[in-house]
């Protein structure tokens, strides 16, 4: 059986909330950085934030800072971004990854990892937010 992994995805208009939970069984879920990104047709995924092991740690795009919020508890192996304020442009496919490090957006707008240091866990969890 495959495993959910993203979900809470929804549609939602303009000014409104979501939550989205990334959850893994049968890994230990605490040893790994973890990051969440969204994708619109069309498009490459763009990384919107990250969170270190223990969650003491996080960053975030500048097109989502003050406005998402990106959480975890690895009792329960999972992790979670709180969306508020949400925005037709938010509507995407919401993704979570494992990653290597979580230090936050590099200067240039280049990206923040490798292809090969990013490992993705599921198959997302579609965003619609109306205006």
């Amino acid at each position: 059986q495959v495993e959910e992994v993203e979900s809470g995805g929804d549609l939602v208009q303009a000014g409104g909330s979501l939550r989205l939970s990334c959850k893994r069984s049968r890994l230990v879920f605490g040893q790994y950085t973890l990051a969440w990104f969204r994708q619109t047709s069309g498009e490459e995924r763009e990384e919107i934030g990250c969170i270190s092991t223990a969650g003491g740690f996080t960053a975030y795009s500048d097109s989502v800072k003050g406005r998402f919020t990106i959480s975890r508890d690895n009792a329960k192996n999972v992790m979670y971004l709180q969306m508020n304020d949400l925005k037709p442009e938010d509507t995407a496919i919401y993704y979570c990854a494992a990653v290597m490090v979580c230090r936050g957006p590099p200067p240039g707008g280049r990206r923040w990892w490798p292809r090969d240091e990013i490992n993705f866990w599921g198959r997302g969890t579609q965003v619609t937010v109306s205006s």
